[in-house]
C-alpha cells in the first residue's frame, strides 16, 4: 500500500509557537499555494483522501475534491497540552529537559506522550491494510473507498510533521516502541505542503 503523505500549509501563527493540537487558521494565500502546488505535482486520480480534522489540514483536503474524504482524528498532531500556543521560549526548561530525557513516556504539557501518538497512527495504519474503511461513498466496484479493492489502494494523506515521521518509521517494521522513538529523535525537515511517499 503507498501512502502519499502531506504536510498542511503554514499555519497562521506566530514562529516559535507550540501548537500540536490547536485549530490554528491558514491564510487563504497559503493554502492556494499549496493547493496549486499540488494540483501540478502529477498525484494519481481518484485517490482516497484521509486528513486530520484541524483546519489546517481539512480544508486543504476539502480543497482537493476527493473522491473520498474521511477526517480521521487518529491522523492529529501531538498534543501538548497545556504548552499549546506557548512560545517554546516561555516554556520551563525544566520540562523541556525531563521530555528530552525521556522521548517516549513523557507527557509534555500533562497530555499526550509519543507513545500514545504512534498506537493512534499505528491503529489508522492498520485499519487501510483491512476493510475497515471499505463501502465509502463513491465507490465504483471495488470495496475502497473509490473503488479499489480494501487495503491494496494508494490513498493521499493530509497531516502533520510528526504524524509524517511516526508513519515513516512505522512502514520500516519497526517495533511500535521503537518507530516512536526513532520518530521523536528525527530532525524535523518536512516543509509545509512537501509530499512524502511510503510504502506500508
Amino acid at each position: 500500500m503507498k501512502l502519499l503523505c502531506v504536510r498542511h500549509p503554514q499555519p497562521a501563527i506566530a514562529p516559535g509557537h507550540c501548537y500540536g493540537a490547536s485549530d490554528v487558521p491558514v491564510a487563504e494565500a497559503e493554502l492556494a499555494r499549496v493547493h496549486a502546488a499540488l494540483a501540478g505535482a502529477g498525484l494519481p486520480g481518484a485517490l482516497p483522501v484521509y486528513a486530520s480534522p484541524l483546519q489546517r489540514c481539512s480544508l486543504l483536503a476539502r480543497r482537493l475534491q476527493p473522491c473520498a474524504l474521511r477526517l480521521d482524528a487518529r491522523l492529529a498532531e501531538m498534543d501538548f497540552g497545556a504548552w499549546e500556543l506557548r512560545p517554546w521560549s516561555g516554556i520551563a526548561r525544566v520540562e523541556v529537559d525531563a521530555w528530552a530525557a525521556d522521548l517516549l513516556h513523557y507527557r509534555p504539557g500533562g497530555a499526550e506522550n509519543v507513545l500514545d501518538v504512534a498506537a493512534r497512527v499505528a491503529a489508522f495504519v492498520g485499519d487501510l491494510r483491512t476493510s475497515s474503511y471499505s463501502g465509502a461513498p463513491g465507490g465504483t466496484g471495488g470495496d475502497g473507498p473509490c473503488g479499489e479493492p480494501a487495503g491494496q489502494a494508494q490513498a493521499l494523506l493530509l497531516c502533520h510533521a510528526g504524524t509524517i515521521r511516526l508513519l515513516a518509521a512505522l512502514a520500516t517494521g519497526l517495533p511500535l516502541e521503537q518507530a516512536a522513538l526513532q520518530a521523536a529523535a528525527t530532525p524535523h525537515r518536512i516543509g509545509y505542503g512537501e509530499i512524502v511517499a511510503l510504502d506500508c
